[in-house]
């Protein structure tokens, strides 16, 4: 991965980094798909990457998945029409975001089979999901 230059001393260089690549996906919409195949093709070309194969699920994100995101630095999540109504999922888009804003993490969205104006305006699942999430913060 090309190492690009920042003046922020909360910016972690990409020597600190274990992996170039966190994939965030829900499992029932793309393990065996296209996540599967994205994370092949980035193997293949020596880009070091984590995917979730193996993880015990529970309520909230494991240490080790928190570790790995941290560890990255590149979240590529995979938006699905079920990606928001995996509580397992929003909790990783969290610590995704809560790594942009502390560690300049690089995040980019792939909008697989739901069209991007769905999460932006919230509608379908996305808008139960993130209503609910939001109440969870306020408590």
């Amino acid at each position: 991965m090309a190492a690009s230059s920042s003046s922020s001393s909360s910016a972690i260089s990409p020597e600190e980094k274990r992996y170039d690549v966190f994939l965030s996906f829900r499992g029932d919409d793309t393990r065996n798909q296209f996540a599967s195949y994205l994370y092949s093709a980035l193997h293949e070309k020596q880009i070091i990457t984590f995917m979730d194969h193996k993880l015990e699920r529970g309520d909230e994100i494991s240490p080790t998945l928190r570790k790995a995101i941290e560890d990255s630095m590149i979240s590529v999540v995979i938006l699905s029409e079920n990606y928001a109504t995996s509580t397992w999922c929003l909790d990783e888009l969290i610590h995704i975001i809560d790594c942009k804003k502390r560690k300049e993490q690089i995040i980019i969205p792939i909008f697989y089979n739901i069209d991007a104006s769905v999460v932006r305006k919230q509608e379908r699942s996305y808008g139960v999901a993130f209503a609910q999430l939001e109440e969870r913060f306020k408590s």
